[in-house]
């Protein structure tokens, strides 16, 4: 099968340090040409890829030194070159919200496009009430709540590959982790107050977007002075299984509705349980009692770190063996993908007039 992958271009695919969505593109785009599919990435010249790369920006958008950049206009040039070469695929998939919308009508039913983020926002309805012929994919069922009327052909949890991170049946380094990034709604004042009430140490490892230094210089930064906390800074791939592997747990303490939570199976990959709010997708991920525990308050969070010798960590990485590896994330897609050459009709030569519906 001929895919086309549409990638984001905030970070390289993937990332040289945090991101999901670039991270996910990657894996799954290699995955599919180890099952043996011609697979073309649109994306920025830095992707490291086993498909055939088409490199429509010099490098990522976010780690870009030049000051004045448009990261609508990289993707609408993105947008063009996919459009002037898609007779060459069977299936477009895209992976950057709804941008393409407008670009793409006349071929919508040879698309997929999957929504990585949050859809509880202003606006988003209505763009899906006027775009209904596009196949969307959910990452998880919580994540559809907001748009439950849209045209969804499936739900698809995300996978990482097998060999990325070896499972750590012991963790030897005897303290709690925190992965991702700083900001309100990953709440790692409430990792913090965790360590503290469990007497535990705890590692952050994250990211500061630029529209969290505030809250991190006046809400985070004040709590690091405590002992039991070490905050580490934005990591890569090449630290996480190491960062990861070594903790007694994962806290993933958030206060948003989370359409995911990459990080927890990152975790579950390195043998690590997690400890998690019963919010978003969480209770589509945690199996509690087996990979981790899922909580309400900081009460049950504490409880739970006293827990975890309860869980066999082998126990942990066989759960995300059987339910989150890439090739289980890939076949999926490939089941998505063979129902749209279905029933889709062959892809028409651009441009086409609108054709009102």
């Amino acid at each position: 099968m001929r895919i086309a992958q549409i990638a984001p271009l905030y970070e390289s695919t993937p990332p040289r340090l945090y991101g999901g969505t670039e991270r996910i593109v990657s894996w799954l785009t290699d995955t599919l040409v180890d099952l043996g599919h011609d697979v073309t990435l649109f994306a920025s010249a830095d992707a490291r890829t086993r498909a055939e790369l088409v490199a429509v920006r010099d490098q990522a958008i976010r780690l870009d030194p030049a000051l004045l950049k448009s990261d609508l206009a990289a993707h609408l040039s993105m947008l063009q070159e996919v459009r002037r070469r898609a007779d060459e695929f069977d299936v477009l998939h895209f992976h950057v919200d709804m941008i393409h919308f407008p670009m793409f009508e006349d071929c919508a039913g040879r698309t997929l496009t999957t929504l990585h983020g949050r859809l509880d926002l202003k606006d988003l309805g209505e763009v899906y009430r006027r775009w209904p012929h596009y196949p969307l994919v959910s990452i998880s069922h919580h994540q559809r709540r907001p748009l439950h009327f849209a045209n969804w052909a499936g739900t698809v949890s995300h996978g990482l590959p097998e060999a990325l991170h070896r499972p750590h049946p012991c963790a030897d380094g005897g303290y709690l982790a925190f992965l991702g990034r700083i900001s309100p709604e990953k709440r790692p004042d409430r990792a913090i107050a965790i360590a503290r009430g469990s007497g535990m140490p705890l590692k952050i490892a994250a990211k500061i977007d630029l529209a969290d230094r505030a809250y991190f210089r006046e809400e985070i930064r004040p709590l690091l002075d405590d002992p039991l906390v070490e905050y580490i800074g934005e990591i890569g791939d090449a630290d996480k299984e190491r960062f990861l592997g070594n903790a007694a747990a994962l806290l993933f303490p958030i206060d948003w509705p989370e359409p995911f939570g990459l990080v927890m199976i990152e975790a579950m990959a390195c043998s690590t349980p997690v400890i998690a709010w019963n919010r978003g997708a969480v209770p589509e991920v945690v199996d509690e009692g087996v990979s981790g525990f899922i909580v309400e308050s900081e009460a049950e969070a504490i409880e739970a770190v006293h827990r975890l010798p309860e869980l066999d960590r082998r126990e942990v990485r066989a759960t995300f063996e059987r339910r989150f590896s890439a090739e289980i994330m890939a076949s999926h897609y490939v089941d998505l993908y063979e129902r749209r050459c279905r029933v889709a009709p062959a892809l028409p030569a651009w441009p086409l007039a609108y054709e009102a519906r």
